[in-house]
């Protein structure tokens, strides 16, 4: 689950957006999550690469039904992206399997979108969407395109979840070339960690956990929005020390 949204007062390079990105992210064409033995990934001759993609109805329902309970508690609103024209098979049992899971939701209405076409769109009328669901390599890209839209990487809070298990992770990589200079922006580190605590919180039904992610993220919002408390890689004089810093001050305040 990847949310871009942009913030008032903050920079952003894209129009006014507020969507979540659903990527199915166990299959897809990546080497290490579709093959039982061996790899996805080979190459019969020094001069041949191939690769290979897995998607399951299973993997296409599951992620399909997170997007549709997410649009449910949001506009209602679920967009699939796939390329079906070209990879009939692949995108075609993916539409499939959405537009299965689509009956049990009539309040949600669904579109479906090619992928390139979506690429464009993001940049066009990004405000058109709610929730995005799609495969695994389609989701990659798109989240990372409407992260810098929304403002930057450092802005890109994402959660991976499942039936029994949750991981909270930036969307963004690690940045090594800026590793100790006290300039990378934690917002997506903190956004990913709201969004862990609210998703447990749910599961779980303790409203502490609930309570205590929407007061994180509110407090970034409100200290990016702010140009006296923004950081650095958005305009503002903050770094990652500083930054955090303000968040708990600003959090052990209220």
């Amino acid at each position: 689950m990847r949310p871009s949204r942009t913030l008032p007062g903050v920079p952003a390079r894209g129009g006014a957006m507020d969507l979540v990105i659903m990527r199915e992210n166990t299959e897809g064409f990546y080497a290490d999550r579709n093959m039982a033995v061996g790899s996805g990934e080979f190459m019969p001759s020094p001069d041949m690469a191939m690769a290979v993609g897995k998607v399951t109805r299973a993997g296409c329902e599951r992620i399909a039904r997170a997007a549709f309970e997410l649009a449910r508690r949001r506009r209602k609103r679920v967009t699939a992206v796939h390329k079906v024209n070209v990879l009939k098979l692949y995108s075609g049992l993916f539409l499939e399997a959405v537009r299965d899971v689509h009956a049990d939701y009539p309040d949600v209405t669904v579109d479906t979108v090619i992928v390139d076409a979506m690429a464009a769109l993001l940049v066009r009328s990004p405000e058109r969407f709610d929730v995005v669901v799609t495969t695994n390599m389609f989701g990659d890209i798109l989240s990372d395109e409407a992260a810098e839209l929304a403002g930057g990487l450092g802005l890109a809070g994402s959660l991976n979840f499942g039936d029994t298990h949750a991981v909270a992770q930036a969307a963004h990589g690690s940045a090594p070339d800026i590793e100790g200079q006290d300039v990378a922006n934690p917002a997506a580190f903190m956004w990913s960690t709201a969004m862990l605590l609210e998703h447990l919180g749910a599961r779980s039904q303790r409203r502490d956990l609930v309570a205590a992610g929407a007061a994180l993220s509110a407090t970034v919002d409100a200290l990016l929005g702010d140009p006296a408390t923004r950081t650095k890689d958005l305009g503002g004089a903050l770094g990652t020390k500083a930054f955090g810093a303000a968040v708990a001050k600003a959090l052990s305040a209220n």
